[in-house]
């Protein structure tokens, strides 16, 4: 959870950014305290659905852009997450085809190096 907190709080700062705001005018539109603002973006704190609710509408953006912060994470990590993505979805043949794609695209790689 402390990454989603975080990884929100940079996200919410990006936007807030984008609109020129400061915490403080951004916490007053949201009906908070700047330093709840300051908190959330630091990752310090979990703003609550009805504070995300707020602040979505206060930056004009729907809520789920508020989590769309996978630019903001390590390419390992982002990686990593959309690749559990896929093989969620799979069934156990597929998860056998895109393993052996996989071992060869690696072998073709490793040789070219």
């Amino acid at each position: 959870m402390s990454d989603t907190k975080s990884f929100l709080g940079k996200r919410i700062r990006e936007l807030r950014k984008g609109c020129r705001f400061s915490q403080e005018q951004l916490a007053e539109q949201v009906d908070v305290d700047p330093r709840y603002i300051s908190r959330i973006e630091l990752g310090k704190c979990f703003p609550s659905l009805e504070t995300l609710e707020r602040i979505a509408t206060s930056l004009s953006v729907e809520m789920r852009e508020l989590f769309e912060y996978g630019h903001l994470m390590p390419p390992t990590l982002a990686t990593r997450q959309e690749i559990d993505k896929l093989l969620e979805g799979a069934d156990e043949q597929e998860r056998q085809l895109i393993l052996r794609i996989t071992k060869a695209v690696t072998r073709a790689v490793t040789t070219k190096v």
